[in-house]
This record gives structure tokens, C-alpha cells and sequence, in this order.
């Protein structure tokens, strides 16, 4: 199949659903080992947010990003994302739930063995009848997604490259166009710069941003940064322990907020950088 990547440019760009709000009530998590990684949080988000969780290695970060999603189930609690109550979900209500949430992994996710484009389609899986995914069927709406997708991370001129062969924040960035290419109504990111050098961070955390302000998209980051939780996200919510000890404005938290949510004086690892 041939693909114009200047038509591409001229103006096919990923058309999101309509954004949803997410609500946790009274949310805990206790794993079968009788970890608590959440105790009780209660926090209400807006639809188009674009909201930082703040928090150290075990805070119970990934827990709420998880627990939004449905791949972790609240002991307690009640969870809903736009319509949907998540808890108590299971089966084929829940995978379709999923397929309306963006996902951004830390490591990425991607099958290195294979082109950009065919990773950047996957994220059509959800919406696709399973003999077109077995067969491999993509539609001309599902190949416009793919591209536009691609285009608006800067990644479209890989588009036949193998994923194993880029840098970790062309990786990234690419993992990026595939929750975008599903349309999602929510995007959930997980670390995503965990892994990356700072000015390759700066470039993921600012296609998230303008994905947040161009199509009005929810966007939730996890991050244990305050230099990035600061400069692109505009609330802040910090956790410490699985509780919540911090929801408020990014810009406007200050050294000793950021204490209290790491319980420890800042250091130098706390910021990312130039």
C-alpha cells in the first residue's frame, strides 16, 4: 500500500471522542498480599484536565492510573469514567471501555519487529470486528487515524520503519500516535518519561500538552518530576502512601508542598532539567 506523506501532512489528524470526566469515590486497593496501595481517595476531574500525579516509587500511582482503567479493581469504592461505572466491570463491558481509554507505558509497548504503521493500528483493535484484525483488513478511516496520528507526534516520516530501530523517545512518541489513533476519550500515561534524556522528556511531555489543548482531550500523567509536573500540567495531585495529600494547582505548588507529598526534603533527583 502506498502512503503520500504529504497529503498526510496537509491535514489528516487524529478526531477524538468526546472527552470524559473521571470520578473516584472513597477509592482503596488492597492487593492479594495485603499491600494497601490506595486508602480511600476521593478526587473529581473534569473533562479536558490536564492533570499531573505526583508521587514517589510506591505511592500508589500506577494503582489509580490502573484502577481508572479497570486492569485494577477498587476493594472499595466506586470509580466512573464519563458514563461508566468501572467497578465491577468485567469481560467484554470492560474491554470496551478500554478501547475508549489511551494507554502510555513507561516501556513503551511497541513490537519492535514490526513497521511504525502496523504498531500505530493497533490502537484500532477495540474498534475493528476480530476477521478483519485476523485478516488483517484496515479500513481508508482506520489508515487516515494511523497517519494523522502519526503526523501530529512529528513520527510520520517512520512510518515504514521497524519500531525496533528508533530512539527510546521516538518509541515513545509513536506509542503516543497508537492510543491516539483509537480515539479515545480519555489518555492515561504511566511514566511515560521515565526512561527518556530531558530534552527528549520535554518533547513527549509537550506533544501531551498540545494533545490536551488542541482536541480538549482528559489527559492524566504519571510523574514523580515537580519541574514537569509544573511547566505542563495544570492541577497537580499528590500522593504519598496510596492517600491523597495534594490536589491543586501544578504552577502554584511550592518546595514544601512537593515535601510533603515525597515525605522527605526535595533532591536533586526531583527535577528532571534542561
Amino acid at each position: 500500500m502506498h502512503i503520500d506523506p504529504h497529503r498526510a501532512e496537509a491535514g489528516i489528524h487524529p478526531s477524538a471522542s468526546a472527552s470524559w470526566s473521571i470520578s473516584l469515590d472513597d477509592v482503596s486497593v488492597t492487593y492479594p498480599n495485603g499491600t494497601r496501595a490506595l486508602r480511600g481517595v476521593s478526587l473529581d476531574i473534569a473533562a479536558g484536565e490536564m492533570v499531573s500525579i505526583v508521587g514517589l516509587s510506591g505511592s500508589g500511582k500506577s494503582t489509580l492510573i490502573r484502577t481508572i482503567n479497570g486492569l485494577v479493581g477498587a476493594t472499595s469504592g466506586i470509580v466512573t469514567v464519563g458514563p461508566h461505572t468501572v467497578t465491577g466491570m468485567r469481560g467484554r463491558e470492560l474491554r470496551r471501555l478500554r478501547g475508549h481509554i489511551g494507554m502510555i507505558f513507561q516501556g513503551f509497548n511497541l513490537a519492535d519487529r514490526t513497521s511504525v504503521y502496523r504498531n500505530v493500528l493497533v490502537g484500532r483493535f477495540a474498534h475493528t470486528p476480530s476477521y478483519r484484525t485476523m485478516l488483517g483488513i484496515t479500513t481508508h478511516h482506520d489508515r487516515e487515524l494511523a497517519l494523522g496520528a502519526l503526523d501530529s507526534v512529528g513520527m510520520l516520516e517512520k512510518v515504514w520503519i521497524r519500531a525496533g530501530q528508533l530512539s527510546g523517545g521516538q518509541k515513545q512518541r509513536v506509542a503516543i500516535a497508537r492510543a491516539l489513533t483509537q480515539e479515545p476519550s480519555v489518555m492515561l500515561a504511566d511514566e511515560p518519561v521515565a526512561s527518556l534524556d530531558p530534552p527528549t522528556a520535554h518533547t513527549v511531555m509537550n506533544d501531551l500538552r498540545r494533545i490536551n489543548t488542541d482536541a480538549g482531550l482528559t489527559v492524566l500523567v504519571n510523574i514523580h518530576l515537580m519541574d514537569l509536573a509544573r511547566t505542563y500540567t495544570t492541577r497537580m495531585i499528590g500522593l504519598r502512601d496510596g492517600e491523597l495529600v495534594y490536589d491543586g494547582s501544578a504552577a502554584d505548588a511550592t518546595e514544601k508542598d512537593f515535601e510533603q507529598i515525597y515525605g522527605r526534603p526535595i533532591q536533586p533527583d526531583d527535577r528532571l532539567g534542561s
